[in-house]
């Protein structure tokens, strides 16, 4: 295969007299530069128009080790060129250490000049299919994400847009939707959208801690104002002056602290435990919850004062469940992100495993995905991820899984399973009845005769 176009291509060799022969042998398909000194490699890789490079790895320092060094250094300077790697050294682990620096094909010399063209034009082809994915996917991430978010649902756009609006306001917000549905990375995002993006961003999770603690967290306190406070601390709120302070769980908060944090809000000061006087603090507060607050507020749970103060800008985080299209997107998210902390290769998954995955419900939202991914990535040993990796759970509840799991890839025997199915039947009644095969035949359904026929083929 001869391109149709011309490509610039740089030959690396330490012959030059060897190279008018070889331009020659490369024509039509590539201009070829000779580089065969430090300062002529390095202007070839600084050419935005050089596509390719034929490197003898022979060439630089004490042989072809040295050179696959310098591969490394050229690759990590230039991703989108084309790297072919030419040696006359026999040892096994050339190629291979070649390619790991980042070489996309790999010869022996001499070479054959036509096939050598081939393999280039080939290699070019390829890079450059691959580079054009990247930005495809580039771009529709970048269509489909707001900071850390992930989604292109028509409810993801509806949610984007509300953060865009309330991020550059003072205004409280409350994040409502179940757990794992991604609330604390909606307040990252509101923050991150925010004119207060570099000032303190302080998080709590108020159900992590106990009561006894949260107060003094939360207000701070002076020396000596408990038994174990031997030096003043400052507290979250006073953390957050100028930033944003997240409150994860907030209905978990004792009817008591919830009073002092509607005064924190009504007053916009705060005192620490054992203090005298008041500090004036700027900030924004932002809390989340999975709970009905409103179903809170009417049983005495949740005081209703408090919830008029946060409740002014409510948004509601989508389950997955209700994310159409969205899950795909994840997916693919998490095992680039698994694999990559995992260094492993980068796994696929088959076509019928995102169907079963879609069919699922997700009650743990995102963060059960997540933890699927993560764990499919530890677990699978292949390159593809298919049906039978998932857990029995999710293969049982959508058809696409009953499907994988009644007639696996390489399909079945049927007759063979038939039989296995008539033998479990037959010995699940006859050990109910005692042995009795009459009274088998009436739990089966069957007339004695065929019964008796079918004891006898299968030797019951």
């Amino acid at each position: 295969m001869i391109p149709d176009r011309t490509y610039s291509l740089a030959v690396v060799i330490e012959d030059a007299d060897a190279f008018p022969d070889m331009k020659r042998a490369l024509l039509p398909g590539f201009r070829a530069k000779l580089a065969d000194t430090e300062s002529s490699i390095k202007d070839a890789v600084e050419d935005p128009e050089l596509r390719a490079m034929l490197f003898d790895l022979d060439s630089v320092g004490h042989g072809a080790s040295d050179g696959v060094e310098v591969l490394q250094e050229i690759r990590a300077i230039r991703d989108d060129l084309v790297l072919i790697a030419m040696t006359r050294s026999r040892e096994h682990s050339i190629p291979l250490r070649a390619s790991q620096a980042g070489a996309d094909e790999f010869v022996v010399a001499p070479v054959d000049y036509e096939e050598l063209q081939s393999l280039i034009a080939r290699a070019i082809e390829k890079r450059t299919l691959e580079l054009e994915g990247r930005r495809v996917v580039e771009q529709a991430e970048r269509r489909s994400a707001l900071f850390s978010l992930i989604g292109a649902s028509a409810v993801m756009q509806k949610l984007y847009q509300t953060i865009q609006a309330v991020a550059d306001t003072n205004t409280t917000v409350v994040l409502r939707g179940e757990s794992g549905t991604g609330k604390e990375l909606i307040a990252k995002a509101i923050v991150q959208a925010s004119d207060r993006a570099e000032q303190p961003y302080i998080c709590l999770n108020c159900s992590a801690l106990p009561e006894s603690l949260i107060e003094s967290e939360l207000f701070g306190y002076e020396k000596g104002a408990f038994t174990g406070a031997d030096a003043a601390r400052a507290g979250l709120f006073e953390s957050a002056h100028n930033g944003t302070l997240f409150l994860d769980e907030i209905t978990t908060l004792n009817p008591g602290l919830q009073s002092k944090i509607l005064r924190v809000l009504q007053e916009r000061t705060v005192q620490r435990l054992g203090g005298r006087s008041a500090k004036k603090i700027d900030f924004r507060l932002i809390c989340a919850t999975n709970d009905d607050l409103e179903d809170l507020v009417r049983k005495g749970r949740f005081r209703e004062d408090l919830y008029y103060r946060i409740n002014v800008v409510p948004i509601v985080v989508p389950p997955l469940r209700e994310r159409d299209g969205d899950l795909p997107l994840l997916v693919d998210h998490f095992l680039r992100l698994y694999c990559t902390a995992a260094k492993r290769l980068l796994k696929n998954m088959n076509p019928d495993v995102l169907e079963i995955l879609e069919e699922y419900p997700w009650p743990g939202n995102v963060r059960e995905l997540e933890n699927l991914v993560q764990r499919l990535v530890v677990m699978v040993a292949a390159s593809t991820i298919t049906a039978e990796h998932l857990p029995q759970h999710l293969l049982q509840h959508s058809a696409s899984g009953q499907e994988a799991i009644l007639i696996p890839e390489e399909g079945v025997d049927f007759d063979a399973e038939m039989g296995r199915i008539e033998v479990a039947y037959l010995t699940a009644a006859l050990r109910r009845t005692g042995g009795k095969k009459s009274a088998a035949a009436t739990l089966l359904r069957l007339d004695n005769q065929r019964m008796k026929y079918l004891c006898r083929k299968l030797k019951l």
